[in-house]
């Protein structure tokens, strides 16, 4: 769900806003790991990378506050303050430490529709269901 919902989102906000084509967007994800020219150039074939390496990590997301509620219970137990927090917690890693690192680089957009968006969806569309997530794993009685 994670991974899927943080993809919709720059699918829908920037086919609409700019009308970028979808393949385009997963093209993108993978421009990080092969640059942007290897990107565009690679077709479907680059688009697909890029798919797998957002459901990645989506999953590396999801492992972390699974692997951190185990030693802190309290992170599942209100999903809808946590969530959101560690939704902004991983938009900061995205954007401070895991963009600037890669290939394409970046930090942090400039204030406007596309920040607003980013945090948004990192609050909403990515911590709070990976929050939900833990907590409906966990053992009815332990909630």
């Amino acid at each position: 769900a994670v991974g899927a919902l943080d993809l919709l989102d720059p699918i829908i906000f920037f086919g609409i806003r700019n009308g970028t084509p979808p393949i385009r967007i997963c093209q993108s994800i993978a421009a990080g790991l092969i640059g942007r020219d290897a990107a565009r150039a690679g077709g479907l074939s680059t688009a697909a990378l890029g798919v797998l390496l957002h459901f990645f990590i989506a999953t590396m997301v999801v492992t972390v506050i699974v692997l951190a509620s185990q030693k802190l219970p309290i992170l599942a137990k209100r999903p809808f303050i946590t969530g959101p927090l560690y939704g902004i917690a991983v938009f900061l890693t995205m954007y401070t430490v895991v963009l600037p690192l890669s290939k394409v680089g970046g930090g942090i957009p400039a204030w406007g529709p596309g920040l607003a968006n980013a945090v948004l969806i990192h609050m909403f569309g990515v911590g709070t269901p990976a929050v939900l997530a833990v907590r409906a794993s966990l053992r009815p009685n332990s909630r």
